[in-house]
C-alpha cells in the first residue's frame, strides 16, 4: 500500500514522460515488502478465540483516500522479458507409483468467492444471505455460517474499453441475523492485489524464502502469509455485531489501469470464527459518485442498498460439464466456483506400515498426489476437490483446485535396509491423466506455462540431528520434474518424520505430486 500511495502523489503532478523515466523506481517501490517478519508459527491447529471483553474494533479497509484521484487506476504493469524460443520439447516418460492421499478434508466451511473471475459488469459476488425481500432471490443462498470458517476470494477487474475504466471496489459484509450478539473473531488473513502489491515476475524455479519476501502474483503472496499464520493489520481482530447488525470487512479496490485492455486481480484469504451464525456477500460495484461527479469510496449504506437491488455480477463464466461425465474424451469444462465448499484443511500421516513410510528402493520412486480433480487423479480414483454445500446453478460443482485449502502432510521415513540410503523430497507437476498409477509422464524442456506458484514448508531434522523449518517458493510449469527440496541420508533401520505444509495457492493449476525418491 505504501508504493500504492506513492503513485498516487506522483501522479498528481507528473507528466507521463516522468513516470516513464521513473518505472523502475516505482517498481521497486511497490514491491517492497512492508510486513515485518513474523515468528514461524504453525498454522494449526487454529485457536477458537472467544474474549469476554473485546477489544476495540480496528478500522475496517486500508488507509485510502475519501476521493480517488484519476491515477488511483494504476498504469503500471508488470514487464516480462520476452520468451526465448525453446528447445524441440519431447516427452519424458518416468515409472513412479503414485498414491492417493489418506484422510479427507475436514468440515470447516469455505465461502469460495471465485465466479465470474473476470468483472465487467458490477453485481453480487456470492451471497449467502436469505432470499427473502431481496430484487433477485436466486443471487443470495441463504447459508449461515457459525464456528470456524474460511473466505476465500479471488476476482479480476478488466476494462476492455475506454467507457469501461472506473474503480471497481469489493465489499464483504457480514450480517447477524439473529437476536443475540455475535461475536466474529479474525485469526489469520491476508489479501493482495497483482499491481502493486504482487507482480508476477520471473523467479527462480525454487528459492528458499525463511523471513516470507519471496512472491509472484498475489494468490502466491496470499499463500505465503497464511503458511506463516500472519493476520494483515488493516484487518479488525474482533467485530461484535449487533441483533440484525451489518458491517462490513473488506471495502478494498481492484483498479484496473489506464491502458486498454488491461486488468488487475485481487487474491484475499480470511481464517475466522463466529460464536452465532452470521451471513456474508461479497459484492462487486463501481464507485459511487459524489453531486460533483467525483467517484467516491462506497459506504456501508450502499454496500447494503446494492446487496437488496443486485443482481449477479458478470459476464457468467462457461457453465462446467456435468459431474456424471467426467469421464471420456470429450472436452471437460470445470467451471469458476461460487457457493460454500466444504473443507478447509487436509491433514494426514502417510504410513504403509505401522508408524512407518517404507521409502522406495534405490533408483526408484513413489508419488503422492495433490489437488486432484476428474480426469486429473494419475489412475488413483482420488478426487481430492472439496464438495459444495450451497452454489449457483452456472458455477463448478466442486471446487475444483482446492485454492486456499491446506496441505498439513508427515511422512515418517523409514529405511527398512541394512545399508544407508540416500532420499530427496521434491514437487512435481507431470502433464494431467486419469489412466496409470505407475506412470507418468513430464517434459523436457517443461512447457512455458507456468503451473504453480507457491509456498512449501518442509519440517524435518537433518542429517546433524538438527532440526530444520525451511520455506521454499516454488516455480514450475507444465511437465516439469522440480529440484529437490530436502536431501536426507537414512541410517539402516532409521524412521525419521517429515512434515510438509502446502496452502494451494489461487494463481496454481492442478494437480501436482509430492515424491519421495531414493537416489542409486
Amino acid at each position: 500500500m505504501r508504493g500504492s500511495l506513492i503513485v498516487q502523489r506522483l501522479g498528481r503532478s507528473f507528466t507521463p514522460a516522468i513516470f516513464v523515466i521513473m518505472f523502475p523506481f516505482l517498481l521497486t517501490l511497490a514491491q517492497t515488502r512492508i510486513q515485518s517478519p513474523l515468528p514461524n508459527v504453525a498454522p494449526t491447529p487454529l485457536p477458537s478465540v472467544a474474549p469476554t471483553s473485546p477489544p476495540t474494533i480496528a478500522p475496517i479497509g486500508s488507509p485510502i483516500p475519501t476521493r480517488l484521484p484519476v491515477l488511483y487506476r494504476l498504469p503500471l504493469q508488470e514487464t516480462l522479458p520476452p520468451q526465448e524460443s525453446l528447445p524441440p520439447q519431447r516427452e519424458v516418460l518416468s515409472v513412479q507409483e503414485v498414491r492417493s492421499l489418506s484422510g479427507q478434508l475436514d468440515e470447516i466451511p469455505v465461502f469460495n468467492s471465485n465466479s465470474p473471475e473476470m468483472v465487467m459488469d458490477e453485481g453480487i459476488l456470492l451471497s449467502t444471505f436469505s432470499n427473502v425481500g431481496v430484487a433477485f432471490p436466486t443471487a443470495h443462498l441463504n447459508y449461515g455460517f457459525k464456528g470456524r470458517f474460511d473466505i476465500f476470494s479471488h476476482h479480476i477487474s478488466k476494462a476492455a474499453h475506454v467507457g469501461q475504466i472506473k474503480s471497481l471496489f469489493q465489499g464483504i459484509l457480514l450480517q447477524n441475523p439473529s437476536t443475540e450478539s455475535v461475536t466474529v473473531t479474525v485469526l489469520q488473513g491476508a489479501s493482495y492485489l497483482t499491481r502493486p502489491d504482487a507482480l508476477f515476475v520471473n523467479l527462480s524455479d525454487s528459492i528458499e524464502d525463511p523471513i516470507g519476501t519471496v512472491y509472484s502474483g498475489p494468490g502466491s503472496r496470499v499463500s505465503n502469509d497464511l503458511l506463516r499464520g500472519r493476520r494483515q493489520g488493516w484487518l479488525p481482530v474482533i467485530m461484535t455485531l449487533a441483533p440484525g447488525e451489518s458491517r462490513m470487512l473488506l471495502n478494498l479496490p481492484i483498479p484496473a489501469g489506464l491502458v486498454v485492455p488491461t486488468s488487475n486481480g485481487r487474491s484475499t484469504l480470511i481464517r475466522l470464527t463466529s460464536s452465532g451464525t452470521v451471513y456474508l456477500a461479497s459484492m462487486a460495484m463501481y464507485a459511487p459518485r459524489d453531486a460533483g461527479g467525483n467517484e467516491r469510496i462506497p459506504v456501508l449504506e450502499d454496500w447494503q442498498r446494492f446487496l437488496l437491488t443486485s443482481n449477479l455480477a458478470g459476464p457468467r463464466d462457461q457453465a462446467p460439464t456435468a459431474l456424471k461425465n467426467k469421464q471420456g474424451n470429450d472436452r471437460m469444462v470445470y467451471g469458476r466456483v461460487a457457493g460454500v465448499a466444504k473443507g478447509s484443511q487436509w491433514s494426514t500421516t502417510l504410513a504403509d506400515q505401522g508408524d512407518g513410510l517404507k521409502i522406495p528402493q534405490r533408483g526408484q520412486a513413489f508419488s503422492y498426489a495433490i489437488s486432484t480433480l476428474p480426469r486429473g487423479t494419475f489412475g488413483t480414483g482420488q478426487v481430492q476437490s472439496a464438495s459444495m454445500l450451497v452454489r449457483y446453478p452456472d458455477t463448478a460443482y466442486l471446487a475444483n483446485g482446492n485454492y486456499g485449502i491446506q496441505y498439513n502432510l508427515t511422512l515418517p521415513l523409514h529405511n527398512t535396509t541394512n545399508q544407508p540410503q540416500r532420499i530427496t523430497v521434491s514437487l512435481q507437476t507431470p502433464l494431467k491423466q486419469d489412466i496409470s498409477r505407475d506412470q507418468v509422464l513430464f517434459m523436457n524442456p517443461p512447457e512455458p506455462k507456468i503451473f504453480f506458484r507457491g509456498t512449501l514448508r518442509l519440517r524435518y531434522t537433518d542429517d546433524n540431528n538438527a532440526p530444520q523449518n525451511k520455506f521454499f517458493h516454488i516455480i514450475q510449469r507444465r511437465g516439469q520434474q522440480g529440484d529437490a527440496l530436502a536431501t536426507l541420508t537414512l541410517k539402516p533401520g532409521e524412521l525419521r518424520p517429515l512434515e510438509v505444509n502446502l496452502l494451494y495457492p489461487a494463481d496454481a493449476t492442478p494437480p501436482q505430486l509430492l515424491t519421495v525418491k531414493t537416489l542409486e
